[in-house]
């Protein structure tokens, strides 16, 4: 049996009250987008909900793009019929009869949304769960642990009988929630922390250090693939490619070798957030993780930050890096992150970071850095900006994904 339909469900755009309607036809345009490759679709949307004809499209396609749109909670293939009782019954038939070898119990469960219909959904449990029982004489009902469920919802534009649940990516819509700069490294935390911003719908715009050529064009091509990653999810991702050498050099010529990291991290801050106000965003995302290294330790943390007034977005704070590895597996970017490319922070990471550094030498020694603002537009003047947009991949690796 070849599904007809995908009925899809919105996850957490319908808790949004008098602005639903903005985010569910925001997550409706990215659906059309990321269906663009399947001409024959058709997309109908109903409140809370989509429904997409296939038309002819092969379901497998349509479901892993539907995968990498954010807010979509979860979608069915479907079969969609009147609201003639022996035709919702041909219809759950068909669905049970697609699985081979056949399942030994099942299990119905009727939704009236239409409460016109003249059935409640006790009695089509019945109605529905009999007229199978009766074609597919090895079967068993299990209203505890079926193998198959069998979903009947009775609806006003149609009845949709499904048996298969398949999980979205849940969130909001892309851009739905403003727009922050992702500091975007080679490793393995950053790329995780952006795909998570984007997930809350914040579109992502990323901003990369790089030191040539003490770091080699494949670490800065290692960054792109990440950011190309990225934009799978949401179409495209700009990135912005800031020239750091100059400022690493003078710095390491100049400061105390354990507050390197520090003073390193606060001017990259600095930068970011020019970057940002040039580029109207509202927020600075990290990939920080509490106390995984010597920068990131709480003191760290808060004599980095103060050179910002934007809001620092710390989705991996609290996470273990297990949770990290695992969610990068799943998007696609740790192998890409595990590449042996030093990034410029690594090039000149001192033998022994500071983990509590002191504000009052920090802010003394930046006094004296009468070079500093001169080298901060300097570099701010240097950057590439690239529009950085998805590569086609094969179904079987998007499948592997999820």
């Amino acid at each position: 049996m070849r599904p007809q339909y995908i009925l899809v469900r919105f996850g957490e755009v319908t808790l949004k009250g008098r602005n639903r309607t903005r985010f569910e036809q925001q997550l409706v345009k990215d659906m059309k987008r990321k269906l663009e490759a399947f001409p024959k679709s058709a997309i109908e949307h109903t409140f809370g909900r989509a429904l997409i004809a296939l038309n002819g499209e092969a379901y497998e396609g349509v479901s892993a793009a539907l995968k990498r749109v954010f807010g979509i909670y979860s979608f069915s293939p479907v079969l969609r019929t009147d609201q003639q009782l022996e035709n919702i019954r041909e219809a759950a038939l068909a669905v049970m009869k697609q699985y081979d070898p056949e399942p030994r119990t099942f299990k119905v469960t009727a939704r009236r949304a239409d409460k016109s219909y003249p059935h409640d959904s006790q009695k089509m449990n019945h109605l529905v769960g009999g007229y199978v029982l009766k074609n597919m004489p090895g079967l068993k009902v299990d209203v505890r642990e079926p193998e198959v469920q069998l979903w009947v919802e009775i609806r006003p534009e149609g009845v949709f009988v499904y048996s298969q649940i398949e999980k979205g990516l849940k969130g909001f819509p892309a851009g739905s929630n403003g727009k922050g700069m992702l500091m975007l490294s080679g490793g393995i935390d950053s790329p995780v922390a952006g795909w998570l911003a984007m997930k809350r719908g914040l579109r992502v715009e990323a901003v990369h250090f790089h030191s040539y050529p003490y770091t080699s064009e494949r670490a800065k091509q290692k960054v792109i693939d990440l950011a190309r990653t990225l934009a799978d999810y949401v179409d495209e991702v700009t990135l912005h490619l800031v020239p750091f050498t100059d400022i690493q050099v003078r710095l390491k010529q100049e400061s105390n070798d354990n507050l390197l990291i520090t003073l390193m991290r606060r001017i990259m801050f600095r930068i970011t957030e020019k970057l940002a106000h040039a580029n109207d965003a509202k927020a600075i995302v990290t990939g920080e993780n509490l106390g995984q290294v010597a920068s990131q330790t709480l003191s760290s943390l808060y004599a980095i930050e103060q050179v910002t007034t934007l809001p620092i977005l710390r989705p991996l704070i609290m996470m273990e890096k297990e949770e990290i590895i695992r969610i990068s597996e799943q998007i696609g970017t740790y192998e890409t992150s595990i590449l042996p490319y030093e990034d410029c922070c690594t090039v000149f990471l001192p033998k022994s970071p500071s983990t509590n550094p002191n504000m009052k030498v920090i802010r003394q020694l930046e006094r004296s850095m009468d070079w500093l603002d001169d080298y901060i537009d300097q570099a701010i003047e240097a950057v590439e900006t690239k529009v950085i947009r998805p590569q086609e991949q094969k179904l079987g690796e998007w499948e592997r994904l999820f």
